[in-house]
């Protein structure tokens, strides 16, 4: 992998394929769930496609960085002292924050 060619994917770019093409949600619903016009999503999707065949045609590895996102916020308890919060969740590595372990659960 580390000698191949590499196309970067912004995270905005991966989103729009996972609600258009994944989820098969509608241009002006993928819009609001982005927060951004409808004009403004049909560029990015159209941009992650445009990357994503150059990366297959061509034998591209594809790198996910940057992009202008926030990371959404749960409610989570956790199972051991019972603590509640507000947070990210993020590959099971969030912790409680009162005794660090990580066994919560989103509420």
């Amino acid at each position: 992998m580390t000698e191949l060619d590499e196309v970067i994917m912004a995270v905005e770019e991966i989103e729009a394929i996972r609600l258009r093409d994944l989820l098969a949600m509608e241009h002006e619903e993928c819009a609001e769930k982005m927060s951004v016009s409808r004009p403004t999503f049909h560029r990015i999707l159209a941009t992650a496609r445009q990357k994503i065949a150059f990366a297959l045609i061509n034998g591209s590895a594809l790198r996910i960085a940057g992009g202008n996102f926030h990371l959404a916020q749960h409610k989570l308890e956790c199972r051991r002292c019972g603590f509640r919060w507000e947070g990210t969740v993020c590959c099971r590595r969030t912790v409680c924050p009162a005794c660090f372990e990580n066994d919560w659960v989103r509420i």
